[in-house]
């Protein structure tokens, strides 16, 4: 059996992007629980190295998005994979429905507030890509709450064009910077997402995670499928990739995504800080004067 590679996910590739055919299920990077959970800490310890590698050099960062359905796993699969890594080198961001402030800017303004600083990994729950799934299932919500010039709002195909090329120069812009930028949409199928739902509904422990506007989203699917294929076909580039990861099996997802970020850190130029002469002069000098002290 061939198991999967990174390249299997990622996107831009030679063939056309068609979601409605793309698995929502692969072959198990696994075997069982324990093999899931061995292969999982890993993969942690591997992240965890080029982190803490990447936080000593001081010159590179990454910006990881994650963007889903509701019920995918995006809060657990951050959980799982993050769990690892030394807290203060990543940093956390979920972004739900813009407040007031928000409103009176442009819509980048609010993750770009939240991108992460040389040395940290930057987790986005969500991100700027919802100004192009969400509003664009539901256009009432830019044109009523989003305080746009009313001659932006003639053409909602060249606004939303627009934004496809303001996101993808703000991510080559990163890019250049020194901030890689790895994206993940987490391709769950209806029928699994209908029955993590209902898991909701019927495990009292999970009850807080429901919320009714979720099933009127719900019949909306095949919209939300036609944005999400064209968000990633519009801003896939080579420089910032999306990875589309099957989504039903949520141990398999998580291995997935650890591979692929394992991978995405070795693409970078990590190492830790060379030590200068006078640096290393001074670190004998230091050892030399300790050693007297303990003995």
């Amino acid at each position: 059996m061939n198991l999967p590679i990174s390249s299997d996910f990622c996107y831009p590739q030679k063939q056309p992007l068609l979601l409605k055919n793309s698995p929502t299920k692969t072959a198990k990077l696994y075997i069982d629980k324990q093999d899931y959970q061995s292969r999982m800490t890993t993969m942690k310890k591997d992240i965890h190295e080029m982190q803490s590698q990447m936080y000593a050099q001081n010159r590179y960062s990454m910006l990881v998005i994650f963007q889903a359905t509701d019920a995918a796993g995006k809060d657990s699969t951050i959980e799982h994979v993050f769990s690892g890594v030394n807290p203060q080198g990543v940093e956390d961001s979920s972004f739900k429905s813009p407040s007031d402030e928000e409103l009176n800017h442009d819509f980048l303004w609010r993750t770009t507030r939240k991108l992460p600083p040389r040395g940290k990994i930057g987790v986005f729950n969500r991100s700027y890509y919802e100004e192009v799934l969400i509003c664009k299932v539901h256009p009432e919500i830019i044109t009523k709450y989003q305080r746009l010039p009313k001659e932006e709002l003639h053409d909602m195909k060249t606004l939303f064009d627009h934004r496809y090329e303001s996101i993808c120069d703000l991510e080559k812009h990163l890019v250049r910077n020194g901030t890689r930028v790895v994206k993940f949409f987490l391709n769950v199928s209806k029928k699994e997402q209908t029955k993590r739902i209902l898991a909701r509904i019927e495990d009292h422990t999970k009850n807080w995670k429901f919320n009714e506007a979720d099933l009127a989203e719900s019949e909306h699917w095949d919209e939300y499928v036609s944005a999400y294929e064209d968000m990633i076909k519009k801003t896939a580039t080579k420089q910032a990739p999306w990875y589309v990861i099957p989504a039903d099996d949520k141990r398999n997802m998580r291995l997935l995504v650890a591979m692929v970020l394992r991978d995405e850190l070795k693409k970078l130029k990590l190492a830790w800080p060379e030590v200068t002469a006078e640096q290393r002069e001074a670190l004998d000098r230091s050892h030399k004067l300790l050693e007297k002290m303990v003995q």
